[in-house]
């Protein structure tokens, strides 16, 4: 397989296209999207824990809800990595932020770029992650996006996944 970037070449285009706008909307959510600062970059990734009472399964960044001491989307990201996989929130290095997305709950998400040590040591929290895990980043890259099928209202929408 041919790497599409070089690592040095990808964590310099994300620092040149992603900033942290200077009046940024509170977020309902917070998600830390992760990527590691190796020769072939991975996306931290992790299951939630079966037993939880919403998103029961599903892979998902770290990440959740705001907390009413938390001070901004970045605390929120930071806090919730550190709660759910014991990532040093000092072993992050921010690179900025995507737009915000509406998760199917309604809830507004704003997710946050960082980069981290490839060999961090994690340490899933058992009562919301069952696993964590990476994903190289050469995967999104290179497949296409799928469709699937949501019923709303009488009709049938198609949304990217």
């Amino acid at each position: 397989m041919q790497k599409l970037f070089e690592q040095d070449q990808l964590i310099e285009q994300l620092q040149q296209n992603l900033s942290f706008q200077p009046r940024t909307q509170s977020a309902d959510a917070a998600v830390l999207i992760a990527i590691t600062q190796e020769a072939s970059p991975r996306i931290l990734l992790t299951r939630r824990a079966a037993q939880m009472r919403h998103h029961a399964g599903e892979v998902s960044f770290p990440g959740g809800r705001r907390e009413r001491a938390d001070t901004s989307n970045i605390v929120v990201a930071l806090r919730e990595a550190q709660e759910e996989t014991a990532l040093n929130p000092f072993d992050v290095q921010l690179l900025g932020e995507l737009p915000m997305q509406q998760a199917r709950s309604g809830l507004r998400v704003k997710p946050i770029v960082g980069v981290i040590p490839p060999e961090v040591n994690l340490v899933a929290e058992p009562a919301e992650i069952d696993r964590i895990f990476y994903v190289p980043l050469q995967e999104f890259i290179q497949s296409p996006p799928h469709a699937y099928l949501v019923r709303f209202a009488e009709h049938d929408l198609y949304m990217p996944i």
